[in-house]
């Protein structure tokens, strides 16, 4: 068993696409952009990932308490779960499915939570999508979502995680162009051009 509760046997064939970086890179709307752009190709699943908070401003989140999410990583329910920022994330069931079916998925995730999905998932590739600070303080405080000092703390963490990724995203230009470059990249790992990530 893993720290999240899940069994060690790797989840794939299908590899897991994780977006990551910094609280208002802008991973959300990334994502948002390459959805849009590859609706309707089934092979594709972008996880809706499940978290220990109320519904709200921006990511259209699944919402689970608190005791929910220790239940599910106690009955190894989740594929990935990890804690950051004083709440509890995790991907749902059906993104084990996916992979196990050969599909690719694409998940917002954390750099923090690497090392985990590189030991629970057969093949990863991992995109980092960044910004700078003052950018992305804007972005969090237009979200609507923290106060002042839980932006600030945000803007303070930085995991001690070394990150490899397979492409970097500097988002400071318009969403599309930067939603343009995750769905090409999602697209060359459905052909299996992707660089490894794990």
């Amino acid at each position: 068993m893993t720290a999240s509760g899940a069994s060690t046997q790797p989840v794939g064939p299908g590899p897991l696409v994780l977006v990551v970086g910094p609280s208002g890179a802008g991973k959300d709307t990334l994502i948002d952009k390459a959805r849009a752009r590859l609706e309707g190709d089934g092979r594709v699943l972008f996880a809706r990932r499940l978290v220990t908070r109320p519904p709200g401003a921006g990511e259209a989140h699944g919402t689970l308490g608190e005791a929910d999410f220790a239940a599910g990583c106690a009955a190894a329910r989740f594929p990935l779960s990890w804690r950051a920022h004083g709440l509890g994330y995790a991907l749902g069931p059906e993104v084990a499915a996916h992979l196990r079916g050969g599909g690719v998925v694409v998940a917002n995730g954390s750099r923090a939570s690497l090392p985990q999905a590189r030991r629970r998932f057969a093949t990863v590739r991992v995109v980092l999508v960044s910004a700078p600070a003052e950018v992305r303080a804007m972005r969090l405080a237009a979200r609507g979502r923290e106060s002042a000092a839980e932006i600030a703390a945000r803007l303070r963490h930085a995991p001690a995680v070394e990150v490899a990724p397979d492409l970097v995203i500097e988002n400071v230009g318009s969403p599309e162009a930067g939603g343009e470059a995750l769905a090409a990249f999602i697209a060359a790992v459905l052909e299996g051009t992707g660089k490894a990530g794990a």
